[in-house]
């Protein structure tokens, strides 16, 4: 099956500051980088973000490599810890203004567009250390100066910006789950952090309304998102799942698109004593800076079920978890490698959601993609690695996305994570996502066979679809093939 897809569709990948610069030349140190100075032993092999993949350096082959593979579009971010000095009166740094200057002009003179993200779980550990980081509000309006200097200096040449990436990530990793710097476990603070991040990103909003001049500017944010299935048709199940979303979707999304946080959910919280600490002032301004468009990040389903212990249960602290507990589906399919579920069906989904309960804003996957370890294995006599398994991923993802965009959902790109293999968090590179190799000893990078599989499809815009893959899904409700138009 071919499937074409519209003119001036975004075909590119995604990275960050912190995994593709790293900490080379830079003043100040993120919580990121603290903690792999006090705990290196926390990071695969301990290998830290000193330099990542030398993007600070290299950043003219590596951007020509993505022109090489067709990439018309490309996400990256802007290090706070790099381009402040000053964090309260946020004064710049010149090397970095000329450094993020360079990248930003080397994009447009490749013809790839440059699509700027300003937090990637990059919180300076200053900030984190003298207020708390997110906990404190003082600490988002010391980011919303950091965003208006971005503006200010970057505005006139990148048209999307985005405010956040992942912000679940950051009140799951650091507050409830410890996967991220100050690995805390505190379910108030949880929902604060939350809070505040959705408070960042609007008045992040309204700067950049006050401050952009070019026509075709536009803001949003990066969310990752995914329906959270049921295991079961059982009324618990299905108010497990209901939670779920609530938290993991709908918290985020409601107030970024629709301005408001779903009463469901803030209900719940007022009930468990938890609720966040906001004014009247704020809520108004969170409602009135909505988004112009989305970043959706997906990789593996959500599938959970009636928590094992009941809700009401005594508990020291509050987890969203006492309302749901995950589900593993028997038969699933899995990235073993990674140890993820693979099932693009829920791109689908995701793209009927946001069609017919979040206006059909504009959007597109800003992640998806498939990390696997030691892939030296699949190294041929070229020196190219054969990442077969890549390209069916990204084929059935596609296909998916396809089929949601025929009917109606208003995507305009797909981004992969990420087109170098780059340092990531505690794994490190443990697993690697690229479509171009990097070997981080010798920082040699090499197009993989998914690389040149892209350029053909960017080249064509168009995506052919084995028949073996379709087959999956259509014998699941016809004989016929499904026809995709968009």
């Amino acid at each position: 099956m071919k499937i074409d897809f519209p003119e001036q569709f975004w075909w590119g990948a995604a990275t960050s500051g912190p995994q593709s610069e790293g900490r080379f030349n830079k003043k100040h140190a993120n919580v990121f980088d603290y903690w792999f100075e006090v705990e290196p032993d926390a990071f695969f092999d301990q290998v830290g973000p000193d330099v990542a993949s030398n993007f600070y350096n290299s950043y003219k082959e590596d951007i020509a490599l993505m022109k090489e593979i067709g990439m018309n579009s490309f996400r990256t971010s802007i290090q706070w810890t790099r381009l402040i000095d000053d964090f309260e009166e946020a004064t710049v740094n010149e090397d970095a203004v000329r450094f993020y200057n360079a990248v930003i002009d080397e994009c447009l003179l490749q013809g790839i567009r440059p699509v700027i993200n300003l937090f990637h779980f990059d919180m300076p550990i200053a900030l984190q250390e003298n207020y708390g980081g997110w906990e404190s509000k003082h600490v988002v309006d010391l980011y919303v100066k950091f965003a208006s200097k971005c503006f200010q200096l970057f505005g006139d040449r990148v048209t999307e910006w985005f405010t956040f990436n992942e912000p679940l990530v950051i009140v799951d990793g650091a507050y409830l789950y410890q996967f991220h710097y100050p690995k805390l476990v505190d379910g108030r603070k949880a929902v604060q952090v939350a809070y505040n991040i959705a408070l960042a990103s609007a008045k992040a909003v309204k700067a950049y309304r006050k401050i952009n001049t070019h026509v075709d500017g536009k803001i949003g944010i990066i969310l990752n998102l995914t329906p959270s299935y049921p295991a079961s048709d059982d009324p618990a199940d299905l108010s497990a799942a209901r939670f779920a979303d609530l938290w993991m979707n709908e918290m985020f999304l409601d107030a970024a698109v629709k301005g408001q946080f779903p009463k469901e959910l803030t209900d719940t919280f007022q009930k468990d004593g938890v609720l966040w600490d906001a004014s009247e002032a704020e809520l108004c301004l969170i409602a009135e800076n909505t988004i112009d468009l989305l970043g959706v990040n997906f990789y593996h389903p959500n599938r959970v079920q009636r928590p094992d212990i009941s809700a009401d249960s005594l508990a020291v602290d509050w987890l969203p978890t006492k309302y749901f507990d995950g589900f593993a589906m028997p038969g699933r399919r899995m990235n073993v490698d990674k140890g993820w579920e693979i099932y693009p069906q829920a791109l689908y989904d995701i793209a009927l959601n946001i069609r017919d309960n979040y206006g059909n804003i504009p959007w597109f996957v800003s992640e998806n993609g498939m990390g696997v370890s030691k892939e030296e294995r699949y190294l041929n006599e070229e020196g190219i690695i054969q990442d077969d398994y890549r390209i069916q991923f990204i084929q059935e993802h596609l296909y998916w996305l396809a089929k949601g965009m025929a009917e109606g959902s208003n995507c305009f790109g797909f981004h992969l994570w990420t087109p170098i293999d780059c340092w990531s968090w505690m794994n490190a590179y443990r697993n690697r996502y690229g479509f171009i190799s990097n070997n981080i000893h010798t920082q040699v990078k090499t197009i993989k066979k998914s690389g040149r599989w892209f350029r053909k499809v960017v080249e064509e815009n168009q995506l052919e679809v084995p028949d073996t893959i379709v087959a999956k899904w259509t014998e699941q409700v016809s004989k016929e093939p499904m026809e995709i138009v968009i």
